[in-house]
């Protein structure tokens, strides 16, 4: 039964849980959940480890967080020895972030545990004909992270159903 008049809208929410699911399940397997660090912590320090160079407010937008709250996030992860700031060289002014190497080390154990839960399960329950559709879904997962949808849907509001 539809939720919405929009296919499209019935489409994001079956996503959005089976998305939370996974994620779910991914925390669970591999124990992300009973570490000292929370899933914030540990998408930004992923960021850090694999991203650009960046500052806090540059992390801050590319986790979609408050700028003050990413400060707090990253002090955590500064007290463990994870990571470090240091001012830009190019731009003495600008403060980056950057890994230490047990910040590295930290961030591919991490990389690693999912990677292999998530192929073991893919080996496992999928036939060789779905996971060239997973495949296909991956990069189709990709455009929608880089898109840009209307202002109101970022806020997260839904657009009112239409009625004749």
């Amino acid at each position: 039964m539809a939720l919405n008049d929009n296919p499209s809208a019935d489409l994001a929410l079956a996503l959005v849980r089976s998305m939370d699911r996974l994620r779910g399940r991914i925390r669970s397997e591999t124990g992300m959940g009973a570490g000292p660090y929370s899933r914030s912590q540990l998408s930004a320090l992923h960021r850090v480890v694999y991203g650009p160079p960046a500052t806090t407010s540059d992390l801050a937008a590319a986790e979609y967080m408050r700028p003050q709250s990413m400060a707090q996030t990253l002090a955590v992860l500064e007290k463990h020895g994870l990571v470090t700031r240091s001012p830009d060289p190019d731009d003495g002014r600008r403060i980056l972030v950057t890994a230490t190497p047990r910040g590295r080390e930290e961030a591919e154990r991490w990389l690693q545990a999912r990677e292999a839960w998530l192929t073991a399960a893919i080996d496992g329950t999928l036939t060789s004909s779905e996971r060239e559709g997973l495949t296909e879904l991956v990069s189709l997962l990709e455009r929608l992270a880089d898109s840009q949808p209307p202002v109101a849907a970022r806020r997260g509001t839904r657009p009112a159903p239409e009625h004749p």
